[in-house]
């Protein structure tokens, strides 16, 4: 067997070793043929909550509060003006059942007939206060920008 037939291939395995490495330098010396590293996606923000604030409300210009003796929600607010700036505002005090309130403020709104699409209703605890409800009607300032 030649030994230089035996070493031929490991010559050429080196030459082609040595090449390899001389392209890469030569690629890596210059900044511009380097490709620039891709950058992260920005963080998505976290969903914000919604956020609360206090509804602007006007004095009332007509109150009804829920009590013998008194005319029917529904009478009373066809006695009141027709302008439809009127916004109304139906405030149930909850006296400990909050379902039994969100009844009572549901059928209230029923009876607000076509006053019903702007109402807002309002469930508060009793606190000591007597509960029952109250209907008020006043030129709140995001009703009269509609």
């Amino acid at each position: 067997m030649n030994a230089r037939a035996a070493t031929s291939w490991q010559t050429i395995l080196a030459d082609l070793a040595m090449i390899l490495f001389m392209v890469t330098a030569s690629a890596l010396s210059d900044p511009a043929a380097i490709p620039p590293p891709p950058k992260p996606a920005p963080p998505t923000p976290p969903p914000t909550p919604p956020q609360l604030a206090a509804s602007v409300r006007a004095e009332p210009v007509g109150v009804w509060r829920e009590g013998p003796g008194g005319p029917a929600l529904a009478e009373w607010v066809a006695q009141q003006g027709a302008d439809p700036r009127l916004r109304a505002t139906v405030l149930v005090r909850d006296s400990g059942d909050a379902v039994q309130a969100l009844d009572h403020a549901g059928r209230l709104v029923a009876a607000l007939g076509a006053r019903k699409s702007g109402a807002r209703v309002v469930v508060e605890p009793a606190n000591g206060a007597n509960g029952g409800a109250t209907v008020t009607l006043g030129y709140d300032a995001e009703a009269v920008a509609r």
